[in-house]
């Protein structure tokens, strides 16, 4: 297993708290990417001209660590403390992403399974059956 990140979803404010965050502990963001960037298809559809500025994606390492975030959408729901938060597991190929991925899954939800994505990553996300939220991921060809 590659890497444990924690990653915290925002009601709209999440450039503000990275920023905040940045100005706390230093560094740089590898990406930022706003919801207007993100390509629409059959499973990624049109985001409305209010949450086109919402950031999509934003990392920040911090140590060994990278605090990573989003905002929400209409589609993804308002979030609440308490479901705001998830833990993003990076893993080392495909087939530890979907151990891990199913392995959680029993019993739970796995509103995203594991697909390939824009970005380029293999990725799925799952509520497990103690309420934690995970987001599972495995690069192909890993930026960094």
């Amino acid at each position: 297993m590659a890497q444990v990140n924690p990653y915290l979803v925002f009601n709209g404010n999440c450039e503000e708290a990275f920023l905040f965050y940045q100005s706390v502990f230093g560094g740089e963001f590898p990406y930022m990417g706003k919801f207007k960037d993100m390509p629409t298809d059959e499973n990624c559809p049109p985001i409305s001209e209010e949450e086109a500025d919402r950031v999509m994606h934003v990392s920040l390492p911090i140590g060994d660590t990278v605090l990573m975030g989003s905002d929400s959408t209409a589609q993804s729901g308002a979030v609440t403390v308490g479901n705001n938060i998830s833990v993003s597991i990076n893993t080392a190929s495909r087939a530890e992403a979907d151990t891990i991925f199913n392995g959680l899954a029993v019993g739970g939800n796995a509103f995203m399974p594991m697909t390939n994505t824009f970005w380029g990553a293999y990725f799925g996300m799952l509520v497990d059956k103690f309420g934690i939220n995970w987001m599972v991921n495995f690069d192909e060809n890993p930026s960094v």
